[in-house]
């Protein structure tokens, strides 16, 4: 079985570069909130925020995503003076201890993207890509950070009720939209080899109309960007799980989500979003490994 060849970029960030397409990429997840859909509340304090970051970079994290407000669906946005409470005091702690270690900030709020930028944060990763603040683009540009653009359908207010999509109807939604990002992110100053596309699993895409999106993430090379994809513990893996008791379903999630995350990198996703780094990195290597052997075929 051969596979496409993964195409193969250098990620500028703000003060270094990142080869990508050779080796999978991890990201590890930091949730530093009291409500997000898998692990809120788990890091709410610095020191187990900070401790949790080293032991995901000690895994195999390659970078630490930041976050201090819940996107989940029906999530309440919060103001992002209390975002920035909640995450400049671990990205400051984490750098000390750490200060090679690359971070990414996950936010949609300009101010908060600033602040943590300037705290020694490398990549500004917006769920609504550049959307939901008309100032995050032109921020990005003067901060001259590593840009993740996600494709977003509407807010987490909206997503319960939006109408539903036909199989064929969700690629080239994202398709398009994350091309209309892409050039407006250009149009405001951002260099190109600063930008990473994100499908966005989940994010206005219910259930099973999240399955044609995996299936057909090759499409997505089209737009000449590294893809990132974020599939880790989504409620759309669920039904993979056979029903059972608590610990049952978190195991059988995880395992849906390695099966995922697997197809996305075989399909041409250079980076994942993950928050079970450990078992993450294995099941990468593996994957990087049947790439390789189909690029050299």
């Amino acid at each position: 079985m051969t596979f496409s060849p993964r195409p193969h970029y250098e990620w500028a960030l703000r003060r270094r570069s990142l080869p990508l397409g050779r080796n999978t990429v991890i990201l590890g997840v930091l949730n530093l909130t009291p409500d997000s859909f898998s692990d809120g509340g788990s890091y709410l304090t610095k020191d187990s925020a900070l401790n949790r970051a080293i032991q995901m970079l000690d895994q195999g994290a390659d970078i630490i995503d930041i976050g201090g407000e819940s996107t989940r669906p029906g999530a309440t946005p919060i103001a992002p003076v209390e975002e920035q409470a909640r995450v400049l005091p671990v990205i400051a702690a984490i750098l000390r201890q750490r200060p090679d270690a690359i971070l990414s900030i996950d936010t949609y709020h300009a101010s908060t993207a600033a602040l943590a930028v300037e705290a020694g944060v490398e990549i500004v990763n917006d769920v609504s890509g550049h959307l939901w603040d008309p100032a995050m683009a032109s921020t990005c540009a003067e901060l001259r950070c590593g840009v993740v653009l996600m494709h977003t359908r509407g807010r987490p207010s909206d997503w319960k009720t939006q109408s539903a999509l036909a199989p064929g109807e969700v690629v080239p939604m994202v398709r398009s939209g994350l091309a209309q990002q892409l050039h407006r992110a250009l149009d405001s100053g951002i260099a190109i080899n600063q930008i990473v596309l994100d499908p966005g699993f989940g994010f206005g895409k219910i259930g099973r109309e999240n399955d044609p999106l995996l299936s057909s993430l090759h499409e997505l090379q089209q737009l000449g960007r590294p893809i990132l994809v974020g599939l880790s513990r989504k409620s759309f893996l669920r039904p993979a799980a056979a029903p059972a008791g608590p610990s049952e379903q978190k195991a059988q999630l995880l395992s849906a989500t390695l099966a995922a995350n697997t197809a996305a990198i075989l399909a041409g996703a250079q980076l994942i979003r993950v928050h079970d780094v450990a078992e993450a990195r294995p099941a990468a290597v593996v994957a990087d490994r049947v790439l390789t052997k189909s690029d050299s075929s």
